[in-house]
């Protein structure tokens, strides 16, 4: 699939300031599951941004500005043809060693709900693939506020579920990853954007992968409870949602906010 993405958001860095310095993850690269075809940063200074690797394999540009403006204003814009291999990315060159994904973070605690019931579950050869799924339904069940009623009338017994709590994706993403962690599994944050989103705020989408020694490493959407398909386009990884921010400003400022995003196939 071609998907087309525009994205414009702004950051308040405040009046005054001599110089600014902007970390920006905002660049997919191509990849097993999705080639680049183009893609554009329209920022000032970017022109003369530095670009790197960073130690996580993600595009990264550096953007100087003296005197920048009090609000800065980005936008991204390209097209990336997306390949549904059912999440599977595997072994990606140059990639960090998996065990360094274990490390705990603290948004990325494991909850004892969560984890609990999978403790004594084998966890290695085959067993892990399902254990995985399953602990991502569990992290459905518990990040979502899913609630299990039954209702018993004259034809039988019949379930029914209701969305009690609408979580962000990236609350569900730092569950499953704490839950890996605490089993000993590598698992790592991903942000990207999501094709076909009905999401009333647009905003960058956020899933974990999970390290299997058979098939490297897998998405994990629990948000929507399935493994990453052709919607999904992946821009940045790291531990959690700090190490993944999509601009990360000197000095420090908010979050950037968003003021318009388009996700949609391409001709």
């Amino acid at each position: 699939m071609k998907i087309a993405i525009r994205h414009s958001m702004s950051l308040t860095l405040g009046p005054g300031l001599n110089r600014g310095v902007q970390h920006v993850l905002l660049t997919p690269v191509s990849g097993p599951t999705q080639a680049v075809r183009e893609w554009s940063i329209e920022m000032p200074g970017i022109e003369t941004a530095a670009s790197f690797t960073d130690a996580f394999g993600n595009r990264a540009r550096l953007v100087n500005q003296i005197k920048p403006e009090p609000e800065l204003l980005i936008t991204v814009s390209g097209v990336v043809e997306t390949i549904d291999r059912n999440g599977v990315i595997g072994r990606v060159p140059g990639d960090i060693p998996p065990a360094l994904y274990r490390r705990p973070t603290a948004a990325t605690k494991a909850a004892g709900p969560i984890t609990s019931k999978f403790r004594a579950s084998p966890r290695t050869g085959q067993d892990r693939i399902a254990l995985l799924h399953a602990l991502m339904a569990r992290v459905a069940e518990v990040v979502g506020g899913t609630e299990q009623s039954q209702v018993q009338d004259g034809q039988g017994q019949s379930q029914s579920q209701a969305n009690a709590v609408h979580a962000p994706a990236s609350d569900y993403a730092h569950g499953f990853i704490g839950a890996a962690r605490a089993l000993e599994i590598p698992a790592r944050y991903v942000t990207g954007y999501l094709h076909g989103s009905d999401s009333e705020q647009p905003a960058l989408h956020a899933w974990a992968e999970a390290w299997d020694d058979g098939l490297g490493w897998i998405g994990f959407d629990a948000m929507l409870l399935l493994c990453p398909t052709d919607r999904h386009v992946r821009v940045a990884v790291g531990l959690d949602a700090t190490s993944t921010m999509p601009v990360r400003s000197i000095p420090v400022a908010g979050e950037p906010q968003v003021l318009a995003m388009s996700v949609e196939a391409a001709q």
